[in-house]
């Protein structure tokens, strides 16, 4: 008996070691299943071995029967997260002949949202999709120090040129407009709607919880005239807080630090309460805004991107223009962000962390509600016997037809108070070697008493009250070239921007120029930097140069359908 013991006893170990791997565990999907060896043959007893003749040593009879091996479970790595951000499709605007196309007309954007998401996907270690870029949001992020407007204007332009840095045989273009300062305290009256995603979605520290500490930022600022409704919108929607003037603050910070996170994400019913809260409290002559925060993570009722810029669309009519505010990242939507702002006489801003709550809703709270001009309009006719080719950076979804430009029902982008514009075009003049080649049989006749200018730039806008449009034009002379090197900072660091920007998109039309390029440039033209911004902008350069030299396309970019839907 003392002989059998051991392979008796490593056979019921065996037997219940399997029992117990294989009774009771979750079946996993990234488990592998190995195959279960069988047991062993129990040792020969001495009895045997004496019957068979053999002669067992000595060693034998205190041998214990071999183990069978235990399969192992393998666990695979987990899946690498979706990636559910979404953005519209920017084709990039190519080089026109001005023997052609001599007009190029545009509406004005003053949305900021696309720098600060791409700021925030480099600090992430992230190198943005090329769609995530749009030049002219990267451009106007950063003030300038244009002059204000003596003439009675809502704004004035600026026209300026000099060699474009990438290519120094070509020329930079860059129209200036700066909108008429005024102070908070000189603000109309606002009647402010806050429509707040409080979905489950929301429920991350970049999103609802940076949304609140924002949110507070802005009650310190809020006057006894002003007026804050809190609306909120999950699975349902309600009023958080009905009408309240700005000196209860006690009351709206404390609505604010209610807001939780849980549920569906029913946008589309939140749209439509947050417009009739604020045409009940509808200020006649003074600031009327829905500022909608939110993922952008629609879930539940009215979804479709057309439709939900159909419905805002609408709504603008009675008066009540909207913003959106962005947050969060993995599921965030920018096109419909974007877009909405766009159809809502709005701007569209991304708030990726504190610093940038308080530059939209504290530093730069005037321009964000206090609209001075409306459905503001770019036209710039270039004359053929000075310049061949021209190409428009940036601003690819605000391009308009030649004929929208005089159609005051066609819609544009509005001015805040304080704003500054900037727009940049390439040109190259006759004589030059351009990138298309010169037609054989339409070449340009001379204009009389024309070949010192290269362009006539004109206006259209409304001011907030009208209907009717305003004309303003100015001319651009050949002889206001200057080298690169005796620009004013402001032209040589929006230069250096948007250089970066067309980097981070893949550099199509910037040559061997690079990340190094741009940040000389910029570092060169940092002047005072007042706020730091122009600081931050060297280091998120620095950050994209270790990255990578060009952007990823197409993997997180908005496909066919999202395209049409612009």
């Amino acid at each position: 008996m003392q002989l059998r013991a051991p392979a008796v006893i490593s056979s019921l170990a065996a037997a219940l070691a399997l029992s117990a791997c294989g009774g009771h565990s979750p079946s996993l999907p990234q488990e592998v299943a190995q195959p279960v060896p069988p047991p062993a043959a129990p040792a020969p007893t001495h009895d045997q071995a004496a019957k068979a003749g053999q002669a067992t040593p000595a060693m034998e009879l205190h041998a214990v029967a071999p183990r069978a091996a235990l399969a192992m479970p393998y666990h695979l790595p987990p899946p690498a997260p979706a990636e559910r951000e979404r953005y519209g499709v920017i084709e990039e605007n190519g080089v026109r002949l001005v023997a052609q196309a001599p007009v190029s007309t545009f509406s004005i954007d003053v949305d900021t949202g696309s720098y600060s998401n791409m700021r925030r996907m480099l600090n992430a270690g992230r190198v943005p999709p090329a769609d995530a870029v749009r030049v002219e949001e990267l451009l106007n992020y950063f003030p300038y120090d244009y002059a204000q407007p003596a003439d009675g204007r809502p704004f004035a332009v600026h026209a300026a040129l000099a060699p474009a840095p990438w290519h120094p045989a070509n020329v930079l273009l860059r129209i200036g407009i700066k909108g008429k300062d005024m102070a908070s305290g000189a603000l109309p009256p606002a009647n402010l709607v806050f429509l707040v995603d409080v979905s489950g979605s929301m429920n991350s520290p970049d999103k609802l919880p940076l949304l609140k500490s924002s949110l507070k930022l802005l009650v310190n600022k809020l006057r006894p005239q002003d007026r804050i409704t809190l609306v909120t919108y999950a699975s349902g929607t309600r009023v958080a807080l009905p009408p309240t003037p700005g000196s209860d603050k006690t009351a709206i910070s404390a609505a604010v630090d209610q807001l939780v996170a849980g549920g569906s994400t029913a946008g589309a019913s939140g749209i439509a309460l947050a417009y009739q809260a604020a045409q009940q409290s509808f200020i006649a002559g003074g600031i009327n805004r829905v500022l909608l925060a939110t993922d952008g993570d629609f879930n539940v009722g009215v979804t479709d991107f057309r439709q939900l810029k159909s419905m805002v669309e609408e709504k603008r009519k009675s008066g009540v223009s909207l913003s959106t505010l962005g947050f969060g990242t993995g599921n965030y939507n920018e096109q419909l962000m974007e877009q909405l702002a766009d159809a809502g006489d709005g701007a569209y801003s991304y708030i990726d962390n504190l610093m940038e709550g308080n530059k939209v809703l504290v530093s730069e709270i005037s321009s964000t509600l206090a609209t001075i001009a409306r459905d503001v309009k770019i036209q710039v006719e270039f004359n053929p016997a000075t310049v061949k080719e021209y190409r428009l950076i940036g601003y690819e979804n605000r391009m308009l037809a030649r004929e929208d430009f005089n159609n005051d029902k066609v819609d544009a982008g509005d001015i805040g108070a304080g704003h500054t514009v900037t727009a940049l075009y390439e040109l190259t003049l006759a004589g030059q070697p351009g990138m298309v080649d010169p037609l054989r049989y339409q070449l340009a006749a001379p204009v009389p008493g024309r070949d010192g200018e290269l362009a006539h730039i004109k206006l259209r806008y409304k001011l907030p009250a009208a209907s009717t449009s305003q004309l303003m034009d100015i001319t651009v002379a050949r002889q206001a070239i200057r080298p690169l090197a005796q620009g004013d900072d402001d032209f040589r660091f929006a230069a250096a921007v948007a250089g970066f920007g067309q980097v981070l998109r893949g550099g199509k039309f910037t040559g061997d120029w690079r990340y190094a390029d741009a940040r000389a440039l910029a570092q060169g033209a940092r002047g005072t930097d007042r706020f730091g911004y122009r600081g931050e902008f060297l280091k998120l350069v620095d950050l994209a140069q270790s990255l990578g030299t060009a952007s990823p396309t197409g993997a997180s970019s908005g496909g066919p359908a999202e395209h049409a839907a612009r």
